[in-house]
């Protein structure tokens, strides 16, 4: 497999992954890349579902664009074909565009709002802020 490809993959290009195949792709951002087997222990092993459930969501997961498979072991190595922060960024748009009628700054002000930040998260979130007011002068 190429790395390039990995890079070069646009998310817009790709259709939206679901929640199962989130899932999926958070294990294998996590982890680099990984077989049926490594995604099944991850994901399903304690709850029941079947290895030939993640066999087959990686699969229709292939046929899609979304992963990468390697088939030149006997255990199929699948990667994904987008980046995380680039899955992030197409979700956030639709959402701010969706839910929030374009506004980015009501999202902000809803997260922060509805959920309890570390001291960390708005030290960073400060960061940020000022970091964008300088570029904005």
């Amino acid at each position: 497999m190429e790395d390039s490809h990995v890079i070069t993959r646009r998310a817009s290009e790709l259709p939206k992954p679901t929640e199962a195949e989130l899932a999926i792709l958070g294990v294998l951002w996590d982890r680099g890349s990984g077989t049926v087997r490594d995604v099944h222990e991850a994901l399903y092993l304690h709850d029941g579902g079947g290895y030939t459930t993640a066999l087959k969501l990686l699969q229709v997961m292939h046929g899609k664009g979304l992963v990468e498979r390697d088939d030149s072991q006997r255990a199929h190595v699948f990667r994904a074909a987008v980046s995380k922060e680039r899955t992030q960024k197409r979700f956030l748009s639709d959402m701010v565009d969706r839910v929030f009628d374009g506004s980015a700054s009501q999202l902000v002000l809803h997260a922060l709002g509805s959920q309890n930040a570390s001291r960390e998260e708005l030290r960073e979130i400060r960061a940020l802020l000022n970091r964008l007011d300088r570029e904005t002068k």
